[in-house]
């Protein structure tokens, strides 16, 4: 991979041909919000490509509606980095861009938001701020906040990065692909090995997306298991021990009650943010206690599991109206233009 000098001439980021890569698997709740979203876009991506991995409801027929193109990955074959691969194999643009099917933007400049950095041609990935929906949980609220703030970051020191809401060089992607093998963070991993070759990392937060989840406490769990998994390779100096779970549950419980008291949420989120950070670090540990090599059952328990329900918000960023989509009117607004 080579990446362009500090001299290198700078161009319109928004003037780049996108293509917009779609991971899903049985998201028809979802998938017409989010595509509604993208068809509000003042900057209108290339294509848009769904990568599915054997839906059996009707998300491929919905996102097909709005004019997807379809690619299929058998479900025995997915990983989240080979599916991305996939995806980004069948696109043309110049910038690769992707997002969860379970999101949808907030507002109609996510797009040429998220694109702007490409301008300078030593930026190699931009990633958007994310919030959560009325259906997650309290403190994933408050990880999210945690993790997206407010400040922008052009360069970005770290290689923190999100896939849910992401976009990445494609000339870059060519020479980089992502690994296949891990059982996620396949975005910090690409990002890191971007970063170590030269590339800039962007941080966009007003480039946001409303992240829905809905997870039963035991996807909560495997999901923070499987990621820890994938930490251990990533980084070889991670480590997670027993006290380890023990003090950061504690700290992040202390935490996040003294800031629910503070919100007079206490009585009723309580509970949820003891199971939520229980769940998440007891899946840490696990996943720095499991084998490197998953067995066929685990990997298919990481990445299908039983319950995949998520419920839509109707109140998700209503302290920012400025710009943000209306998608109970955009419909009827579309129809007459």
């Amino acid at each position: 991979m080579t990446v362009s000098d500090p001299s290198a001439a700078r161009t319109d980021g928004e003037n780049l041909s996108a293509s917009i890569v779609i991971r899903a698997y049985n998201e028809e709740a979802h998938i017409g919000r989010l595509m509604e979203g993208l068809r509000a876009q003042r900057v209108q991506p290339h294509e848009v490509i769904l990568v599915d991995s054997g839906s059996t409801d009707s998300t491929v027929t919905i996102a097909q509606h709005y004019g997807a193109r379809i690619v299929r990955i058998a479900k025995e074959d997915f990983t989240f980095g080979r599916a991305l691969n996939i995806g980004c194999e069948a696109a043309e643009g110049d910038i690769l861009v992707f997002v969860s099917a379970h999101v949808y933007p907030t507002h109609e400049t996510w797009l040429g938001d998220l694109l702007g950095p490409f301008g300078d041609e030593r930026v190699v990935l931009s990633y958007g701020g994310q919030l959560g929906g009325d259906t997650n949980k309290y403190s994933e609220h408050r990880l999210f906040a945690q993790w997206f703030p407010q400040e922008a970051a052009v360069p970005q020191k770290s290689y923190f990065c999100n896939n849910a809401n992401c976009a990445v060089r494609r000339s870059v992607w060519e020479a980089l692909n992502y690994d296949e093998t891990l059982t996620g963070l396949e975005d910090l991993d690409w990002a890191k090995r971007a970063q170590a070759e030269g590339g800039w990392l962007a941080y966009v937060p007003k480039a946001s997306i409303v992240h829905i989840h809905e997870e039963t406490w035991a996807q909560v769990r495997n999901r923070y298991r499987r990621e820890a998994i994938a930490l251990r390779h990533i980084d070889s100096a991670a480590h997670f021990s027993f006290t380890d779970f023990i003090g950061l549950f504690t700290a992040n419980v202390t935490s996040d009650c003294r800031v629910a008291l503070r919100h007079k949420m206490f009585l009723k989120e309580w509970r949820s943010i003891i199971l939520f950070r229980f769940n998440q670090f007891y899946g840490a540990l696990q996943g720095h206690r499991d084998p490197p090599e998953l067995s066929r059952a685990l990997k298919r328990r990481f990445y299908y599991p039983t319950s995949e329900t998520h419920n839509h918000p109707d109140s998700a960023f209503e302290n920012n109206v400025e710009g943000r989509i209306d998608y109970a009117n955009l419909s009827a607004r579309k129809s007459e233009q």
